[in-house]
């Protein structure tokens, strides 16, 4: 099996396709469109993108991508906790704590504040691409008193020496990957992380009018169907137009989910399953 993630190699992506696949063939890509692309044109079988993160909300481009242009459906998710290390290169191990400048995303440095402020109060933050592009960028200038936010996978990577583990502010950091194929099939994956089912919708409502909103969540509702998530996206078709993405706390069924459907296509809604997939918790 051939899977694309969103790169460069040793990312939170890459880490959460290492412990899900572990014997995959794994591909890096530079972009998300280019990372789902590639399961359209059959380059890879799978795809692994994050969707959502615990501290900075959700990633839009996948779910506008998912929806205007490449509507792949989702066929698992993947929740990965997100743990930021410091690491220097090993010529500097001893003498961590004088590094000038540290290299790291900008969202990771910002997850790192506390810690930061505490210890480097006068280092210069360089902000990269990735983790992984600031873990690359200390390994090949050695000779420079720097250090790199980044994770364990990069460590090992890039060769080097992690001197403070699990760096960042909160501990139930975590982001949401979610799986892609062309073809919407099970995803056989026995794994001891399996934690349940969801089912992902997407609705847009036919015209802006009172109690809208209410008479879609009561479909819910009165189903007893657990909701995990609603959000609203802009529908591009207009200033004040939107579309809904909801989860489902359960698998697709034969009868209360495509009951709700049925009603709210009754209220002139449109409707569009994305995806009824197993997620699993690293």
């Amino acid at each position: 099996m051939k899977i694309g993630y969103l790169g460069p190699k040793a990312t939170f992506t890459d880490l959460a396709v290492t412990t899900m696949f572990p014997d995959a063939q794994k591909q890096a890509y530079d972009t998300i469109p280019e990372c789902i692309d590639a399961v359209d044109s059959g380059e890879v079988e799978l795809a692994v993108v994050p969707l959502e993160n615990a501290l900075e909300g959700s990633v839009n481009l996948t779910i506008d991508y998912l929806i205007h242009e490449q509507p792949l459906p989702i066929v698992g998710e993947i929740i990965a906790p997100i743990q930021q290390h410091l690491m220097v290169h090993p010529y500097h191990a001893h003498a961590w704590n004088d590094v000038k400048e540290i290299y790291s995303h900008s969202h990771a440095i910002a997850q790192c504040h506390k810690f930061l402020h505490q210890n480097f109060k006068k280092a210069k933050y360089v902000y990269m691409t990735s983790t992984s592009a600031a873990a690359k960028f200390v390994s090949q200038h050695p000779h420079l008193p720097i250090a790199a936010i980044a994770n364990r996978l990069a460590a090992e990577e890039y060769g080097l020496t992690i001197v403070r583990e699990n760096i960042h502010d909160y501990d139930y950091n975590h982001t949401r990957f979610i799986v892609v194929r062309k073809q919407n099939e099970e995803l056989l994956l026995r794994s001891p992380l399996y934690a349940g089912d969801k089912t992902t919708l997407m609705i847009a409502l036919p015209k802006d009018q009172a109690g809208a909103l209410h008479q879609v969540l009561s479909a819910f509702a009165w189903r007893r169907l657990n909701l995990t998530k609603i959000e609203s996206r802009p529908a591009k078709t207009g200033l004040g137009n939107y579309f809904f993405i909801i989860d489902i706390d359960q698998k697709m069924d034969d009868i209360l989910i495509p009951g709700a459907i049925a009603e709210l296509e009754a209220l002139d809604c449109t409707v569009q399953v994305l995806g009824s997939y197993p997620y699993y918790i690293i």
